[in-house]
């Protein structure tokens, strides 16, 4: 049985303007993970991911090259606490 895991990921580059967020809530989705994706202040994109091991790694290796106008620079993770419900939502 495989375990699940929570992180917190932090996206640099440019990922504002290029429908990042929109591109990590279908590929979230289409891996049954649970949590939230938002823009920050400072440009950056953060997204909260839960869900089986396999599925929130095989998320983060994804978010390293995002949607097709996207030029991530960084993608720094950590554990995080599970987000309320199951969905994945934007947040504004």
């Amino acid at each position: 049985m495989t375990g699940t895991k929570t992180i917190k990921a932090r996206i640099e580059g440019r990922v504002q303007g290029v429908s990042y967020r929109a591109w990590t809530q279908v590929e979230a989705k289409n891996r049954d993970l649970a949590g939230w994706v938002r823009n920050e202040a400072d440009g950056s994109v953060t997204a909260l991911l839960s869900g089986p091991d396999h599925a929130v790694d095989d998320m983060v290796r994804h978010l390293d090259h995002g949607p097709p106008a996207a030029v991530v620079k960084s993608v720094e993770t950590a554990p995080a606490d599970p987000p309320e419900g199951n969905g994945f939502e934007i947040r504004h």
